[in-house]
């Protein structure tokens, strides 16, 4: 495999994901990372989320409404993704996803190397903005 050459854009735009914690879009990157960069294309960002991605240094997360996200946090943990507005939460909980991981492994032939559990529903400020409309 070609030695990847460093590049400050790539350098910048990792370091804003794993920064951060509300799992951004490449829009959300790119707005951030154009203000160091203003000559940076938005086509740059894709390009390098998805080196960063195969390089394994951070995670994608499609969450089936809208754009992809991204997490730096490359340690296992779950995730919430909001139906109503697309948010990804990190889940702070006692689901040991390693034990899953473990456990399917005894009911599979191949070599399990990941997991990932992404929770569902409707997320706090939503709910509240619902029961908002609800009582006007």
């Amino acid at each position: 495999m070609a030695t990847l050459k460093y590049t400050r854009q790539r350098e910048a735009i990792l370091e804003n994901i794993k920064h951060r914690t509300d799992h951004p879009t490449a829009d959300d990157v790119y707005q951030d990372v154009s203000k160091t960069f203003p000559n940076i294309s938005l086509g740059t960002v894709y390009r390098n989320l998805s080196v960063l991605t195969d390089l394994g240094v951070i995670r994608r997360l499609s969450t089936g409404i809208g754009a992809d996200h991204y997490d730096g946090n490359m340690i296992p943990h779950n995730h919430f993704i909001c139906q109503k507005c697309g948010r990804v939460y990190d889940m702070e909980d006692d689901l040991d996803v390693t034990e899953i991981q473990k456990r399917a492994s005894r009911h599979f032939k191949g070599q399990i190397t990941g997991c990932s559990i992404n929770f569902y529903g409707t997320c706090e400020s939503c709910l509240e903005k619902s029961q908002s409309r609800n009582r006007n």
